[in-house]
């Protein structure tokens, strides 16, 4: 498996690459984070307790059934609940992912081909209506007025962006 399909897995799942300790320093490449080698010898494994440490971190925080409360809006991703002013609203798979991931990156503007890449996982995608229709299916289920939307703002030729 190579770098590419192991950064884009990583985006779904935790992803654990474990490099041979031969490995030369020039034959390791890391595309988001880079760990700064310890001079001992005894500190290495201090250093891959530390990498782990923070893997499981980040799992944690991108797994755990999180609930998050906007507005009068109230989501569950662990159980794939929403309730708009206590009623039940019924979103569809890729309506939740959409929404975990405006919620993940809240207050950023996000672009159509990035919510394609991340979200749909297509790499190059011919047509972002596909982003547009499922903001547009958001906001009419969860603004209280989808005309004049507060939570999931247009930023016009940039994209989308999610004010809780």
């Amino acid at each position: 498996m190579d770098l590419k399909e192991t950064h884009r897995l990583a985006r779904f799942l935790p992803v654990m690459v474990l490099i041979p300790k031969s490995t030369g320093a020039h034959q390791v490449t890391s595309h988001k984070a880079s760990m700064a080698r310890s001079s001992s010898e005894g500190s290495e494994t201090t250093d891959l307790l530390g990498v782990l440490g923070n893997a499981v971190e980040r799992f944690k925080s991108t797994s755990v059934g999180t609930t998050v409360a906007f507005g009068d809006v109230t989501v569950n991703f662990s159980a794939m609940e929403a309730l708009r002013k206590g009623e039940p609203v019924v979103l569809t798979t890729m309506e939740f992912k959409t929404l975990k991931y405006l919620i993940r990156n809240a207050r950023r503007v996000i672009s159509r081909d990035e919510m394609l890449n991340e979200v749909w996982g297509y790499e190059n995608y011919p047509c972002t209506r596909t982003v547009d229709n499922h903001i547009l299916r958001l906001r009419q289920k969860l603004e209280r007025n989808p005309s004049r939307p507060v939570h999931f703002r247009t930023m016009h030729g940039a994209g989308y962006k999610f004010l809780p």
